[in-house]
């Protein structure tokens, strides 16, 4: 298991130098004077020549990036101070450290894909196994019919229809904000679970027909119908081993959607006007904060990253055979 995720560990700092890398070339390569931009209007071309000099753009682009990818591990000197590991650069806009700006934002984002993937992933498979179970009953076809319907659903649609029923027609909730876990874990829960509800219902409602034909599927495995055979009962033979079968599939395919649960993620803070990372990405991208944007992106690239050496964690303790190949 430690050489697995010594695997993981090296293969992921690998990919993320050549995000790192593909980001900066791509994003220096465009023909703007980003001294010009950190200086913002009415700047004079003594004040843009200092910012160069300051920002390191005076330097080749080979420079710029040696400095940017050294100031991740060790951090850098700016006009502003040191920024400490991991630098990822000065916003144009603000001054601040991208980094401080990208934490400052990070604990609503986690808060929103962890809750997200903890609901949709207890609901999903939970309605997939009881439709599994009930094969070929009204409740079968009432689940299927259901999933199918939310599926179709988008986050910006329905989310103005829960937040009209909930919050602004019957009052029963209040509208959705974020509150530090640390400072309120109830107000936490409630003003996070709206979107976490709406968030989720699309993979919900595919990860219920997932859960059930790969349910359906391990149960005409040989290894199952022989335990039916020898008089084991069905309960134990359903969560035994037809359960952990199913598991497989499925833990693969949530490393895949672990993108898009992000991108969900973003639309929901913009739904909900909530100020995560995904928020904080677009109006980098309206204000040209290029350092801002990049160092979102890499943020990005290295939680997915985290998220997929978590899942196939997760898939070598469901699967053994894993950890031996």
């Amino acid at each position: 298991m430690l050489q697995f995720l010594l695997r993981r560990l090296t293969g992921a700092v690998v990919i993320l130098f050549l995000i790192g890398a593909f980001t900066f070339f791509l994003f220096y390569t465009i023909p703007q004077d980003f001294a010009e931009l950190s200086c913002g209007k009415n700047c004079t071309p003594e004040n843009i020549a200092v910012i160069r000099e300051n920002l390191g753009l005076d330097k080749p682009i080979t420079a710029q990036f040696w400095d940017f990818m050294v100031g991740i591990v060790t951090g850098r000197e700016f006009p502003q101070g040191h920024c400490p590991a991991p630098c990822l650069g000065v916003s144009f806009s603000s001054g601040d450290f991208v980094w401080d700006s990208i934490m400052d934002r990070f604990p609503l984002t986690l808060s929103l894909t962890v809750g997200g993937l903890v609901i949709f992933l207890l609901f999903g498979l939970g309605t997939g196994l009881l439709a599994a179970w009930k094969r070929g009953t009204v409740v079968d076809k009432i689940v299927s019919g259901a999933s199918m319907v939310l599926s179709s659903f988008q986050i910006y649609f329905l989310g103005p229809i829960v937040l009209g029923f909930l919050v602004y027609s019957t009052g029963w909730m209040d509208n959705p904000k974020y509150v530090p876990f640390t400072d309120n874990p109830a107000s936490w829960f409630l003003g996070m679970l709206i979107p976490w509800l709406v968030m989720s219902t699309i993979f919900t409602a595919q990860y219920t027909r997932m859960a059930r034909s790969t349910m359906i599927e391990q149960l005409q495995e040989e290894h199952v119908r022989t335990a039916r055979a020898k008089g084991m009962k069905r309960g134990y033979v359903f969560f035994r081993y037809a359960w952990r079968g199913s598991l497989i599939p499925i833990v693969t395919i949530i490393g895949m959607d672990l993108s898009g649960l992000l991108a969900g993620a973003v639309v929901t803070e913009f739904t909900f006007d909530l100020a995560g990372i995904g928020r904080l990405a677009v109006e980098s991208s309206l204000t040209k904060d290029l350092p801002l944007t990049m160092g979102v992106m890499l943020f990005g690239a290295f939680f997915i990253l985290v998220l997929n050496i978590i899942v196939d964690l997760a898939y070598a303790y469901i699967d053994p055979r894993v950890r031996l190949a």
